[in-house]
């Protein structure tokens, strides 16, 4: 029950923002707001139980890709930087700054998270250290790649241009690691 609460949650934000009633989401569940106080306190305790489980799952999926021995130092970068985690629909520039005004506490939670990836930090860091990334301030190469990636939350762009956000983040992390000029750059270089 408390899964389907929180996808009904989700769909609610998306469709409505975030100014809604537990009544509202009751109705939209077709239960009564009984069954829903009984699962979740309010609206905090769902958006607290989002964000818990967002953090929790990105962490894992990020774990896991570490942790995999059959990746190069390489594929465990890329990987790391398109981690999708669970309700990442959620996670909207419309909805987060509903979140900023509304609900402050969350939203500091959210983005402190969004804007930090210690596990990929270390991976750059270690890529430097071997020579597969270039020598460069590593703080600037972070804020770079958190930026790239939060272009993902701008659900609108990404609907008006017909791309999805596994498109989005495979298009940063290729500019991102192989930049955007095609192999006839010469006449751009110079060389």
């Amino acid at each position: 029950m408390k899964t389907r609460i929180i996808q009904a949650f989700i769909e609610e934000t998306r469709n409505n923002g975030i100014k809604f009633t537990m009544d509202d989401l009751a109705k939209r569940l077709g239960i009564s707001k009984r069954t829903l106080y009984e699962n979740f306190s309010s609206k905090v305790d769902i958006l607290d139980s989002i964000i818990d489980l967002t953090i929790k799952e990105f962490d894992e999926q990020t774990r896991l890709i570490i942790d995999n021995p059959e990746f190069t130092l390489a594929e465990k970068i890329k990987k790391t930087i398109v981690v999708l985690p669970k309700y990442n629909e959620f996670y909207d520039l419309r909805i987060l700054e509903q979140l900023k005004r509304s609900y402050p506490a969350q939203w500091e939670r959210v983005n402190r998270e969004f804007n930090q990836w210690d596990d990929l930090k270390t991976l750059l860091e270690e890529g430097i250290r071997t020579g597969i990334i270039k020598d460069i301030n590593i703080d600037l190469l972070m804020k770079l790649i958190i930026e790239a990636s939060n272009i993902t939350l701008d659900r609108r762009f990404l609907l008006g241009h017909s791309i999805t956000i596994t498109q989005s983040f495979e298009t940063i992390v290729d500019v991102l690691l192989n930049g955007f000029m095609t192999k006839k750059n010469d006449e751009c270089t110079g060389t």
